[in-house]
């Protein structure tokens, strides 16, 4: 993999409101994500976000489950810094913010107990090694059992929504080690892993819900 440091970006103006940064899409999302989550916690779950951006999601899923834990994470600073005054509101829950890239070896070293890995909108803006990294962390940190969500666009072969086709083409002309990833893609490299047995859900906006887990 490539070792130079990563370049943190996200795709839209934020808000500031003191140290908390607002996305609208976070904010547009936050509830529909968040009533799938709901439904695959397991009780008490210790949650690691990758790519936590403004810490919304982490807020919003925490006030909907006061069991769980949730550990928020991100190459980006004002980002972690933004986390960090969401989880002010939930100390108890909200953990201070790691500084973790997917890209790294062995990025999942020191990590505590971890249910759930938890990724929406990252693996597009990112190098492919970003999401080969994430499986294969993954598949390390819940190799004794548990879930891996992802959540974003894809490309679905000859169903692929125009949207999502030209988002692909934006993101390319920007820089060219991105773009909208292909669905079989993403689910060989986590199957590779282990991860191999998937759940995909249709969400708003030609999004997709992924729930990677071992086959039994």
């Amino acid at each position: 993999m490539d070792h130079k440091a990563p370049t943190p970006v996200h795709m839209e103006m934020r808000d500031r409101v003191g140290e908390k940064l607002f996305s609208p899409s976070a904010e547009r999302n936050r509830s529909v994500i968040g009533k799938h989550l709901v439904g695959v916690l397991p009780k008490n779950a210790h949650v690691l976000e990758i790519a936590s951006g403004t810490g919304q999601h982490a807020a919003h899923v925490c006030g909907l489950r006061k069991d769980i834990k949730w550990q928020m994470s991100d190459i980006d600073a004002p980002s972690r810094q933004s986390q960090n005054a969401y989880a002010q509101d939930l100390p108890r829950q909200l953990p201070l913010s790691l500084t973790l890239d997917v890209t790294r070896e062995k990025w999942w070293q020191d990590l505590g107990n971890t249910d759930v890995i938890y990724c929406a909108n990252m693996i597009h803006i990112a190098p492919w090694d970003a999401a080969l990294g994430l499986a294969k962390g993954g598949s390390i940190i819940l190799q004794n059992g548990g879930v891996l969500c992802l959540y974003g666009p894809f490309l679905t072969g000859e169903t692929t929504a125009s949207s999502n086709l030209a988002f692909d083409r934006s993101l390319k002309a920007r820089n060219s080690h991105w773009g909208v990833r292909n669905l079989d893609s993403v689910k060989h490299i986590f199957a590779d892993r282990g991860l191999n047995s998937c759940t995909v859900m249709d969400m708003p906006q030609n999004n997709l819900f992924l729930i990677f887990k071992t086959k039994i």
